[in-house]
């Protein structure tokens, strides 16, 4: 989770404003959390403390509103509901709060199935749960020793390059001239998991999530987590005091529990 919550802080500042370098500076004093580590938080606090998840989502929706979270129109509209109910979305925010499911459970039946419910409180629609259930998977795969060639078969079993655009087959010199802005899991996953194949470190991944044209923060927040799992830690020596510095109080000590 520690991944996803810095690479959302990292690309928070490019997300409206790519780059599309690898030669830029992780943090800045711009930098900041979005809705990309308050849900992830949430989702976490669910997982650890139990309750509804739609109503833990909607507490920290209210605790954290817009803008400070950033969220879409659709998603602000559900946390305000009084009976909010799934919209049908294949947006890749269910697949940017889901890294905690990864990490949390040993069991690979645990861990699709708590994925999956906790993408079906807004993102029923099957490639919305996919890209959650892919994502925590991946983390899962890297956790329990996998190599990059088991999770980049993985992936492109989900997402074959026949249908899908950006699948994960695509090389990132061919993505970098062919990607636009996407904010389906479809268009986003495959994309933040070549970033990782193509890696060498958790801060090389980073690097080539920002060589796109991309909805960075969230990319960042899905593949890091990944690559943090794969590579065994961020690489920031400093890492707790930059979540204490980025996170605020409540955030942060549920993180570190």
């Amino acid at each position: 989770m520690i991944g996803a919550l810095a690479g959302d802080i990292i690309g928070s500042v490019y997300e409206f404003n790519n780059i599309k370098t690898k030669d830029f500076p992780l943090f800045s004093k711009e930098s900041f959390y979005t809705d990309d580590s308050i849900m992830t938080i949430a989702v976490a606090d669910w997982l650890l403390h139990g309750g509804d998840l739609v109503r833990v989502m909607q507490y920290y929706g209210s605790k954290y509103p817009f803008p400070m979270g950033g969220y879409g129109a659709r998603f602000d509209k559900w946390l305000h509901e009084k009976n909010p109910k799934p919209y049908n979305s294949w947006g890749n925010g269910s697949a940017m709060r889901v890294s905690f499911v990864g990490e949390h459970f040993d069991a690979l039946e645990d861990v699709i199935s708590m994925a999956e419910k906790s993408a079906e409180v807004t993102h029923n629609h099957p490639e919305g749960i996919k890209g959650a259930v892919v994502t925590a998977v991946c983390i899962w795969m890297a956790r329990h020793g996998k190599t990059k060639e088991d999770i980049f078969q993985y992936v492109l079993e989900q997402y074959p390059a026949e249908k899908y655009e950006y699948s994960i087959a695509v090389p990132l010199d061919k993505l970098e001239k062919i990607y636009q802005w996407n904010e389906t899991c479809m268009g986003s996953v495959p994309a933040a998991m070549r970033c990782f194949y193509e890696s060498d470190s958790y801060e090389s991944f980073l690097r080539n999530v920002f060589r796109l044209k991309c909805d960075s923060d969230i990319l960042a927040a899905i593949g890091g987590a990944v690559a943090e799992e794969y590579y065994g830690w961020t690489g920031f020596y400093n890492e707790d005091e930059l979540l204490k510095k980025y996170l605020d109080a409540n955030l942060y000590n549920l993180v570190k529990l």
